[in-house]
């Protein structure tokens, strides 16, 4: 974890380098921007949820929710693209594992038309096992949160 005197900003990514630094493509690239980076810290991810999403022909017909875990999944999406990011070329050819989810809320309904904001936080990263806090917010109302943990593996 970097103190803030210590950040490094590395900007932000779009759908086209999101897709070279992790595997994930539609329909479950659930990451549109990353923007904000700083190495080994903090980023914030953008995911423009629209009408076209597969997941709400079925979840709910007539009232369109987007599914939960799909929110942490995104949180966990550009919590990878921060590890890679910030691993630089030790990034490249790593793939970024879901170890744990803990403390998962979920507080408003995500619908078509909402803009989520995911913010994720390093709590501590140790050898290849990171750990971050995430923060859904939609027009800056939080939506959901939870705590979660990754292992980077070689993806050779």
């Amino acid at each position: 974890m970097t103190t803030d005197a210590e950040k490094i900003e590395l900007g932000s990514a779009d759908v086209e380098r999101i897709m070279r630094m992790i595997p994930h493509r539609y329909p479950f690239l659930l990451v549109d921007r990353v923007k904000d980076m700083a190495k080994g810290a903090s980023a914030i991810g953008i995911k423009n949820v629209t009408m076209n999403e597969p997941y709400f022909v079925g979840h709910f017909p007539g009232r369109p929710v987007m599914p939960g875990v799909l929110i942490v999944e995104a949180m966990a999406q550009t919590s990878g693209v921060l590890v890679v990011e910030s691993l630089g070329t030790e990034g490249e050819k790593q793939l970024v594992y879901f170890m744990s989810i803990d403390k998962a809320r979920f507080r408003k309904p995500v619908t078509p038309g909402d803009q989520l904001e995911l913010h994720v936080h390093v709590e501590h990263a140790r050898k290849n096992v990171w750990r971050f806090n995430g923060t859904a917010m939609v027009d800056g109302q939080k939506v959901a949160e939870a705590v979660f943990s990754a292992m980077i593996m070689s993806g050779e």
